[in-house]
């Protein structure tokens, strides 16, 4: 997983990786391949413009609505973006913070147990094609986003499976 030294510049708003338009996981990032942690990247801050009113795209998009809850979205998608920004730090990767448009400390939101087993089994099904060697080490149960509280309940409305 780990590739120290990389520099990873990141543009864009989708995945060539994903063939979902936007994919905003609530597992932690320690988890994501390379593939994913970038795709994530770039498509949160996408989601970081449509919440701050700065593109028509994407507006209406149901991973967006957890966070329109948050009492300051565009802090809160802030809050989700640092994560990433720490785990690929973590690795070695340089993604640029200044594209961070608040680091206001953010409410945590809640993801649902069943929410977290459909992404796992999603990352499981991208593993299998583009990270073979990583699917072995992909625990069963997979912790949140630290944005994230776990609570029980089935896959989330704005899913879209």
């Amino acid at each position: 997983m780990n590739e120290p030294g990389k520099v990873l510049k990141v543009k864009g708003a989708h995945s060539a990786v994903d063939s979902h338009p936007m994919r905003i996981w609530s597992v932690h990032p320690r988890y994501l391949d390379r593939q994913a942690l970038i795709a994530g990247w770039r498509e949160t801050l996408l989601a970081q413009a449509v919440l701050a009113g700065r593109t028509k795209g994407y507006r209406n998009h149901p991973q967006l609505d957890r966070f329109r809850t948050a009492d300051d979205p565009v802090a809160t998608v802030g809050a989700y973006l640092a994560g990433l920004a720490d785990e690929a730090d973590a690795r070695g990767y340089r993604f640029d913070r200044s594209r961070i448009d608040r680091t206001d400390p953010a409410d945590a939101l809640s993801v649902t147990e069943g929410q977290l087993a459909f992404e796992r089994g999603h990352l499981a099904t991208k593993f299998a094609v583009r990270s073979p060697d990583l699917l072995p080490a992909l625990p069963q149960r997979l912790e949140p986003h630290p944005l994230f509280t776990v609570v029980p309940g089935e896959i989330e409305d704005w899913e879209r499976p």
